[in-house]
């Protein structure tokens, strides 16, 4: 008899604590999770987990842009990246590339010879495919196959964790990183510093996604810019409003 009694006992004491035990367990898993992905989803503010990843991708969707003018004093490099973006030159140069104006400017109207590179890889021919001399931004067409950065949904804010990838200085793959200082309806102030040889490339935020396109220094100023996704939206690709991302106003 008693044992029967302490047998029911134990069997109440086990399903009284079991709720709690699994309530434990998912309280311990859901952090667990979160520590393995490599990028702090919804927090715009800090490094990703691993940045080593963050870089390695970004750097085989960015490439370095030669414009090989007539007169070999007018040759011009810069960055570029891959977009998931048609362009109008056919099944010969299927990859979209968004860089800077002045990259591409001096190799406009048949004046010069346009390339492009994957990280240290062989050159590619390219074509000029639309320009927003205004903005500062370019697509180009190229047979060179690169996999399309991910654009990001969330307008970078003061503060946001960003990484420069691109060709600084002319040496392939550079990259810098610091934070958004502030910006405008189409410029992104930032922290990162930048070379001549980055314009064009990728700014891109702790999940590797971009936020704009490196696009100028400052001399006397403690920061530099690059041009945001709006700012694509004004010619270079179609938006479903004059800017990309929508503000709750």
């Amino acid at each position: 008899m008693e044992n029967n009694i302490a047998q029911k006992v134990i069997a109440f004491a086990t399903i009284l604590a079991l709720p709690f035990a699994l309530g434990a367990f998912v309280l311990a898993w859901a952090p667990a999770q979160q520590f393995h992905l490599s990028d702090p989803r919804g927090d715009g503010y800090v490094p990703p987990r691993s940045i080593e990843k963050l870089v390695k991708r970004v750097q085989d969707s960015t490439a370095t842009v030669f414009c090989k003018h007539t007169d070999p004093e007018k040759n011009t490099l810069g960055s570029a990246w891959a977009i998931d973006l048609e362009n109008d030159q056919g099944d010969k140069y299927p990859t979209t590339l968004i860089t800077n104006h002045h990259v591409i400017d001096d190799c406009l109207n048949g004046k010069g010879t346009l390339t492009v590179a994957a990280l240290y890889g062989k050159e590619f021919p390219a074509i000029i495919d639309n320009y927003d001399a205004e903005n500062d931004l370019a697509s180009i067409a190229t047979s060179l196959e690169l996999k399309p950065l991910k654009l990001s949904e969330y307008e970078p804010w003061p503060g946001y964790w960003v990484a420069a990838i691109g060709s600084a200085d002319g040496y392939e793959g550079s990259v810098a990183f610091g934070n958004v200082l502030n910006g405008s309806k189409y410029e992104v102030l930032i922290t990162v510093p930048l070379s001549h040889g980055n314009s064009g490339g990728p700014l891109v935020d702790n999940e590797g996604n971009v936020v704009g396109t490196n696009s100028f220094g400052q001399i006397d100023e403690q920061y530099n810019g690059a041009m945001s996704l709006n700012a694509l939206c004004v010619k270079i690709m179609k938006c479903e409003s004059d800017i990309y991302w929508k503000r709750d106003d």
